[in-house]
């Protein structure tokens, strides 16, 4: 596993034309069709919605090589996710979902992803590092995280159970799409071996 240890960090807002340069390149939207296979973000972002991540929810966390972004981790509050259709939709289940001992509710959960880790950097450990520095950071406020996996995108749902150990706590349809509703206490550490600069 490789050390990117100095390299993460939460973004400022100097640091969003490089996530949205990412996003880019991997969004189902705009992604090269032959990249589609390795996975995928589905949400599309302005410049706006990041200052508003980045101001009012410390919720963008980077990992950068030189002056490129080269992962980015968005993590955030219910309250922010809100303008999203899907993540209404999550919100309404959250009462019928129970997580690590606690009745989950948008006090003590959150939304982790989208998650984008650059295809030079997949599989040298950035995704568990650049994981468990937002979870970290985010665990002095919400005892659970949250995402969801489209279902097709198996390569993410693969990496979010197997590398990082989240459970699977649901399953839903929206929009015509399926996907899994995945869970991770916060308080549990990946047990990544500290490295030294």
């Amino acid at each position: 596993m490789l050390a990117f240890k100095d390299e993460i960090k939460v973004a400022t807002l100097d640091d969003i034309e490089g996530v949205l340069a990412l996003h880019k390149k991997y969004q189902i939207d705009t992604i090269l069709e032959e990249d589609k296979k390795d996975g995928f973000v589905t949400t599309s972002f302005t410049r706006e919605q990041l200052t508003k991540l980045i101001e009012e929810e410390q919720g963008l966390f980077i990992a950068t090589e030189g002056e490129a972004v080269i992962a980015y981790v968005m993590s955030a509050s219910w309250q922010f996710w809100s303008a999203w259709p899907i993540f209404s939709h999550m919100v309404e289940q959250l009462p019928n979902l129970e997580y690590a001992g606690h009745k989950l509710s948008v006090d003590n959960s959150y939304q982790y992803g989208p998650v984008c880790v650059d295809k030079v950097y997949r599989g040298s450990g950035l995704l568990e590092s650049i994981f468990d520095f937002a979870r970290e950071r985010m665990s002095y406020r919400y005892p659970i995280l949250l995402t969801f996996i489209n279902k097709i995108n198996t390569r993410s749902y693969t990496a979010h159970t197997q590398k990082l150990g989240l459970d699977v706590l649901a399953e839903f349809n929206f929009n015509n799409n399926q996907y899994f509703e995945l869970a991770y206490d916060t308080s549990k550490a990946l047990g990544l071996s500290k490295k030294h600069s």
